[in-house]
């Protein structure tokens, strides 16, 4: 019984902590797009290659966006250490929607109809994965660890 509520302890953490870095994974990657956005938006468009990539380096906000990537890096080290990547990738397309919404809300752009679509299609398939258990590879689910996922099922 004690190993039983240890096993669901553990995949409890486990599941929290794969939920967590989930969630910083689509705010790191909202946050650097939009900056990167902005970066590159500050570069005049008249300029060649070249001037360009040396203008956009002198932007703060590209250098901002670039240290967002690192800790997404290493946060996403840390996801993929609990969670198969079948599971984890595909969560991480909620950075359309937040992207999407960011851009609406600070650039104002315009989402069509067409894309709100595409977007609602992306919620519905995130919702889908995200009822299934987030590690597969390598496990056999001890009896505790079956009857804990049908009940998170519910």
């Amino acid at each position: 019984m004690a190993q039983s509520f240890n096993s669901h302890t553990t995949h409890l953490h486990q599941r929290r902590t794969v939920w967590l870095g989930l969630a910083l994974a689509i705010v790191l990657d909202t946050i650097a797009q939009i900056c990167w956005k902005f970066a590159v938006g500050h570069v005049p468009d008249t300029i060649g290659l070249w001037e360009g990539f040396v203008s956009i380096l002198s932007e703060p906000l590209f250098h901002v966006a670039l240290l967002l990537f690192l800790l997404q890096f290493f946060n996403w080290m840390i996801v993929l250490a609990q969670a198969d990547l079948s599971y984890a990738q595909p969560i991480t397309a909620l950075s359309y929607v937040t992207v999407s919404g960011a851009s609406m809300a600070l650039l104002h752009e315009h989402l069509t109809p067409l894309r709100l679509i595409g977007l609602s299609m992306i919620l519905l398939g995130v919702w889908f994965i995200s009822r299934t258990s987030h590690r597969t590879a390598g496990v056999v689910p001890d009896r505790g660890e079956e009857q804990f996922r049908a009940e998170s099922l519910r």
